[in-house]
């Protein structure tokens, strides 16, 4: 895996989430690990070290539980090669601690994408690899996702459906699920050219998966694979009308 490999720290679970989605979407970003306290960081980086993968930059909340960021911050400025730090906290009281520990940067939350990814660029200029913030940048095909702790893309192509889960979305691929932080309305926005159409409010269908089309007492639903998917009275129309297009399409001469 190529790019900034990176170490997210905050104790408030949603705040580490949000930020490791942002980290997580920038091209510059080759692997995100998270810690929710400095004592979990210092081991994270102890054994990032030891494999010969160390952390090339720690994006650090100031006031933790426990060891908090400014203390940690001055404990990585000790090591014999130490990350790059950008501070991530909603005071801003301080930035002189940060500038004594010549932290590369100092984002107020909520974290803005344009501050974050000129942090990320500054990180790169210090760390001496290449700022390609326009080139290379991740398929808008493709979507990050934690499995045990290491981020993979999964591409467009391989999910069947999508399904609604609060905040975040579920991807249904052939050989599992993945739980996001993005809210459907972004996918479908961004997937619509991939074939994607929103069937209901909580569902998006791969078109090129959908097996069946049922229409039974004005109930519809689709079938892909073994799932029943629920389409509501707003969509039926449009979809069974794509349906029938495609099917056209593909009908030999």
């Amino acid at each position: 895996m190529t790019g900034l490999r990176v170490l997210a720290v905050d104790d408030e679970l949603p705040a580490l989430e949000d930020l490791a989605y942002l980290l997580r979407d920038d091209p510059r970003i080759g692997e995100v690990s998270l810690a929710r306290d400095g004592a979990a960081a210092l081991r994270v980086l102890d054994r990032a070290i030891a494999d010969g993968r160390p952390i090339d930059a720690v994006f650090l909340d100031i006031r933790m539980r426990g060891l908090d960021g400014v203390v940690l911050g001055r404990l990585l400025s000790q090591f014999a090669n130490p990350p790059r730090v950008v501070f991530v906290t909603a005071y801003e009281e301080h930035a002189v601690d940060a500038f004594e520990i010549k932290a590369e940067d100092y984002l107020l939350k909520p974290v803005r994408p344009e501050r974050l990814a000129e942090a990320i660029r500054r990180v790169c200029v210090s760390a001496e690899l290449p700022d390609s913030d326009g080139a290379g940048r991740t398929d808008p095909g493709t979507i990050p996702v934690e499995l045990g702790g290491v981020t993979r893309f999964v591409a467009s192509t391989e999910v069947r459906y999508v399904e609604a889960q609060g905040d975040y979305a579920r991807l249904h691929t052939a050989g599992g699920s993945h739980l996001v932080r993005i809210s459907l309305a972004t996918l479908e926005e961004r997937w619509s050219s991939a074939g994607f159409v929103r069937v209901h409010r909580s569902h998006l269908v791969a078109v090129k998966h959908i097996d069946e089309l049922h229409i039974d007492s004005g109930r519809c639903v689709v079938r892909i694979g073994e799932t029943e998917i629920p389409v509501s009275r707003r969509h039926t129309r449009e979809l069974r009308d794509l349906l029938v297009r495609r099917a056209r399409k593909g009908r030999p001469e």
